[in-house]
């Protein structure tokens, strides 16, 4: 009986460490976190679907700040791709590590010193260096001395302009105009005003890259290709 006890005793006291011992610790550190959350919640009206609430507020609001935000078209002068209502999904992150806005792209901005205090959209004609002029024998704007076939976005019936133009838009400026020609208050509007209609790329927000509301129009908003063949300014100038 005694041999029996001591071999039972020795066999208790060479477990190998960590088969059970290691268990006891983890398992009271996860009652521990538990405890923890459980009373973070019961701390919260509504408990855990309220903290999950809030949770999800505060990274739609990081997410809103840092890298994207959502815009409602308040007008139609981006018809007929945007219309009065719909729900754009702003990238604020598009030009933080490129050379900043391209002809043909969607952008919003702060029109607050240019064309007045509130958040506009437009499609960007011009960037620094261009030569934009209005109109050619057949009515096209044209781009460094390039016509630019602005048929596949252009609100139809409309021109491409009915008010003339001829300017250069000066370095970190764009010049934008609505797709809905005849009812958009662009670039064209403030051409004497300061700065010349052209805003400045500061005050670019970011690009509208996709309709996300009402479900039914979602889709996304591409480049066109129809200012892929516009010379660089120096190749038009030179």
């Amino acid at each position: 009986m005694d041999t029996e006890a001591q071999h039972t005793e020795r066999d208790r006291s060479s477990r190998p460490s960590g088969t059970g011992d290691t268990s006891e610790p983890e398992a009271r550190e996860d009652r521990s976190r538990f405890a923890f959350a459980a009373g973070i919640t019961s701390r919260i009206p509504g408990g855990r679907y309220s903290l999950t609430l809030l949770l999800v507020l505060v990274c739609t609001l990081l997410l809103s700040m840092f890298a994207a935000r959502p815009f409602e078209i308040p007008s139609g002068s981006m018809e007929s791709a945007l219309r009065i209502g719909d729900r754009v999904l702003v990238n604020k992150l598009a030009y933080r590590f490129d050379a900043g806005p391209r002809r043909g792209d969607v952008v919003v901005f702060d029109g607050t010193g240019n064309f007045g205090h509130a958040d506009y959209i437009k499609r960007v004609v011009g960037v620094g260096g261009d030569h934009v002029v209005c109109c050619d024998k057949e009515g096209r704007i044209q781009v460094n001395g390039r016509p630019v076939d602005e048929s596949a976005f252009l609100y139809p019936g409309d021109r491409p302009s009915s008010v003339r133009f001829d300017v250069v838009v000066p370095d970190g400026r764009l010049f934008v105009l609505g797709d809905h020609r005849s009812a958009s208050s662009d670039s064209r509007d403030h051409l004497g005003s300061p700065g010349g209609g052209m805003i400045p790329v500061d005050a670019v927000i970011g690009r509208a890259d996709a309709v996300v509301w009402p479900a039914g129009h979602w889709t996304r908003l591409h480049r066109p290709d129809a200012y892929a063949r516009v010379p660089a300014p120096d190749g038009a100038h030179g």
